[in-house]
């Protein structure tokens, strides 16, 4: 994709950097965001509320991709002032932009929806795709599904419209969660959580960015596309590997007692580690999407290259 101009709203926070500095070279970058910042390159930014038509309205007029990715987040305590925002964040932003799309002369070709691949019930026992993946009911399957009811309601008869079910997204940019998992390792402490079996779906960051540049250039692509590595791993994998690629032999384990005391202490929730998420990317691989990493070594080797040793190591 070159030379097209892609509005990204909620863009500010870890997959937006990844999305802005892969477009970035080639394409003009508009990001919607609360907090403002100086101009960089061919990315420009733009203040919005996420809730009410205002003068960001007008960047959306003739841009050929937008991209939603508003949304409080997940990592806080479930507390029912929390729960709503949470709500909130995802069905007003996506409920404004469909409102302000609608009454454009040229609007987007494709608005790519943000979502999670925490949709799917916690599964140990078989793999969920887009066909056959059954759909729970708690606190997080809520919030994804208001959020895709939302999206799904909004009718756009000139703009194709795809919804990403985002596994865990791998990255080296600041806000991801490859730098908590690193400073457990650091200490020592990298080793598996709860029974380590829960399975962990994963994405590499710039398998994110490729799958939306191949939805645009996919004239025929819409609804529904797991956005998640073909190989999810279970936890107990994941941290050996991550553990393996950092250069360190031991990691203690946190068992789930252990976790739910933590995740009080820092105001998080136990089912961000716990919940196990197997999830396949089944409609992309089968209309031709190729990964660039598909396998967990790979992309903790090329991670970790573009980061510091200081990131895993003490000295």
């Amino acid at each position: 994709m070159k030379n097209k101009r892609i509005i990204i709203a909620g863009g500010s926070g870890f997959i937006g950097h990844g999305l802005s500095d892969y477009f970035g070279t080639d394409n003009d970058i508009v990001i919607l965001t609360r907090r403002p910042q100086a101009a960089r390159g061919r990315v420009q930014y733009i203040v919005w509320d996420g809730r009410t038509r205002g003068d960001w309205a007008a960047a959306l007029e003739g841009a050929d991709l937008l991209i939603n990715l508003t949304g409080k987040s997940v990592n806080c305590r479930y507390n029912e002032q929390n729960r709503q925002a949470i709500f909130n964040s995802r069905t007003d932003a996506t409920s404004i932009l469909g409102a302000v799309t609608q009454t454009l002369k040229k609007p987007p070709r494709l608005w790519v929806n943000a979502g999670s691949a925490t949709i799917y019930r916690h599964a140990e026992d078989r793999p969920m795709n887009e066909f056959n993946g059954e759909i729970a009911d708690d606190f997080s399957v809520q919030v994804c599904k208001r959020w895709e009811a939302t999206f799904n309601g909004i009718t756009l008869p000139h703009t194709r419209k795809t919804i990403l079910r985002i596994g865990v997204t791998l990255g080296w940019q600041p806000g991801g969660v490859m730098h908590p998992y690193l400073n457990l390792v650091k200490f020592g402490l990298g080793g598996h959580q709860g029974s380590g079996r829960q399975m962990f779906t994963w994405v590499h960051i710039t398998d994110v960015c490729r799958m939306i540049d191949w939805l645009y250039e996919n004239d025929t692509a819409s609804g529904v596309y797991n956005c998640t590595s073909p190989n999810p791993i279970p936890n107990r994998t994941f941290m050996q590997q991550l553990r393996k690629t950092a250069g360190h032999l031991f990691g203690l384990p946190a068992p789930a007692p252990l976790l739910r005391i933590g995740a009080t202490l820092i105001g998080t929730e136990t089912e961000l580690l716990l919940k196990s998420r197997w999830v396949l990317p089944t409609r992309a691989l089968q209309e031709g999407f190729v990964f660039q990493y598909p396998d967990i070594n790979t992309a903790f080797s090329h991670i970790l290259a573009h980061m510091p040793r200081s990131a895993y190591h003490l000295f």
